[in-house]
């Protein structure tokens, strides 16, 4: 079944993370997703560990379901096919400094004016205006200029970073959803447009309730360690076993909780009467809790809150969650048969549309695989550089 962005062409000239999970997303929905890689060495990500039979894993995993090209752009041949390519193009995603592309010849102006329906979608590290626009930024940077850094982690300790490269995959879901907001524009207006986005943005955008406390405070947020800004009790508890996490900071579900506790007199302790109580408390709330909480073991609390709808779940490992039967049931592990590493296990689509869905129909290309077929559709020779770096 096609997808819902099937017939849209896609150039990614792109490399390493947030532009590459971006165009994925959009490959995983239908577009033809053409990856234009510099001849030889290809996107930095194809060398990161760990490599199965020499194939970056982590490439393999965030460049599914595209084709790959290589391209100097750099040499006038490279750059006369790229713009061939833009010709009949949809979306073209870069993820380099700004003023790079139009160094190249390739910015926006040049594009446009080529393709007038042409969609750009930019990532930088602090976008394409401001005092810092010329800085590099990688997703360490804008966790920490962003204030992440600063509001996660134990509360007593130093600024701690999340080991997830939370502003890159956030930034490439914003420049998708940009990206699909310029198509829509584009159904009425017939014209593309430029769509831009930053790592430092995408990780500022997560910080609602740091935002709010600010505008409303102008305080400093403290840092809570498990807890939550605004609810509680919200975080991780030890039990007899493991650990836990609970979510009971509504009201039924705090009275609720007590009783299975077997402390019904917190319901009505002043001090945890309301979840405004309970926030203002929380460090006290959180020891008490945390006594009953290690007389048993998780499975006990887990059944027991299940039972009574309280919010909750165990605290699991990767490889844990990677095997989970409602995490297999959702088909969030997808399987592709690579040509050189043969099955090959990828993460799965996270939206799912009712009439269209997403899908994963190919695995990540070798590098230039499919040169040859891309550039004679549009009736174009291998540039030289490039037949000469093909892989086999």
């Amino acid at each position: 079944m096609p997808g819902a962005l099937d017939g849209l062409v896609v150039l990614d000239v792109t490399n390493h993370l947030s532009g590459p999970y971006c165009s994925m997303l959009l490959a995983d929905h239908g577009a033809d997703v053409i990856k234009v890689e510099r001849p030889g060495k290809g996107d930095d990500a194809r060398g990161m560990p760990p490599f199965v039979e020499g194939e970056g894993a982590p490439f393999m995993v965030w460049n599914r379901n595209k084709r790959s090209i290589t391209l100097d752009l750099k040499s006038p041949e490279g750059k006369a096919a790229l713009l061939r390519l833009v010709d009949d193009a949809d979306i073209l995603v870069e993820n380099n400094r700004p003023g790079a592309m139009d160094r190249l010849g390739l910015g926006w102006d040049v594009l446009s004016a080529r393709n007038p329906r042409l969609i750009m979608g930019s990532i930088s590290g602090f976008g394409q205006t401001g005092p810092y626009r010329e800085r590099g930024g990688f997703d360490l940077v804008a966790q920490g200029m962003s204030g992440l850094m600063s509001v996660c982690g134990p509360a007593d300790g130093p600024p701690h970073r999340l080991p997830i490269a939370i502003s890159d995959v956030t930034a490439g879901m914003h420049l998708a959803i940009g990206i699909l907001a310029a198509v829509e524009a584009r159904h009425r207006t017939g014209r593309g447009q430029a769509v831009e986005t930053s790592l430092l943005e995408a990780a500022l955008s997560l910080e609602v309730y740091e935002a709010a406390h600010v505008f409303a405070t102008g305080e400093r947020p403290a840092r809570l360690g498990q807890g939550h800004r605004g609810s509680a009790p919200y975080q991780a508890f030890q039990t007899a076993d493991g650990w836990i996490t609970v979510g009971a900071g509504q009201q039924n579900f705090w009275e609720r909780l007590c009783e299975i506790v077997e402390a019904p007199e917190l319901a009505t302790d002043p001090r945890f009467r309301t979840n405004a109580d309970r926030v203002g408390n929380v460090a006290v709330l959180v020891e008490l809790l945390q006594q009953r909480f290690l007389l048993r073991p998780s499975q006990h609390w887990l059944d027991a809150m299940d039972a009574a709808a309280i919010p909750c779940g165990p605290i699991l490992h990767c490889e844990e969650v990677l095997a989970d039967p409602h995490v297999l049931a959702r088909d969030m592990v997808a399987h592709t048969d690579h040509p050189i590493t043969g099955p090959f296990r990828t993460l799965g689509v996270p939206v799912k549309l009712s009439e269209t869905p997403g899908s994963v129909r190919r695995p990540a290309p070798r590098l230039g695989e499919h040169t040859a077929e891309v550039l004679a559709a549009v009736g174009l020779a291998v540039p030289a550089e490039a037949a000469k770096k093909r892989p086999a």
